[in-house]
């Protein structure tokens, strides 16, 4: 798997009808993930919401989606970050140590819930990154 660059867009309770729109605009293969399933702690009426939803087009688009939970802070418009995922691990935690160097990290690079080492920051110039290994917390 190479190294993926995708847009990430944020939504607040409706991530699944927002996610089923796109793949209706653009085609391709859905796939959605709950809070529950991934056992991420949010609120109870917040669980079957969205924390994962992947959008793949034959001809190579890719859109990742998600709900924010009522403890972090959404507003309409800015709800986008940029997300960094595949499975080199030196490669994603160069481009890592590059991003959040002179910025802020919101969620340090560390194993997540869901067995991958996940991280969160947001850059100098306050584009919010999402980096994902896959795989490399098996390995």
């Amino acid at each position: 798997m190479t190294t993926r660059l995708n847009p990430y867009l944020g939504f607040r309770g409706n991530a699944k009808d927002a996610m089923e729109f796109y793949q209706s605009v653009f085609g391709g293969d859905l796939t959605l993930s709950t809070f529950r399933e991934s056992g991420v702690g949010v609120e109870e009426a917040e669980l079957d919401q969205i924390m994962h939803g992947s959008l793949v087009t034959d001809g190579g688009l890719a859109l990742m989606g998600s709900d924010t939970p009522s403890h972090i802070e959404f507003r309409a418009g800015t709800n986008h970050q940029v997300s960094l995922s595949g499975e080199d691990e030196a490669e994603l935690s160069g481009y890592w140590e590059k991003l959040s160097s002179a910025g802020t990290i919101t969620m340090p690079l560390n194993k997540a819930p869901w067995g991958d080492i996940f991280g969160m920051c947001t850059d100098k110039y306050g584009v919010p990154w999402l980096v994902n290994i896959s795989g490399a917390a098996q390995a």
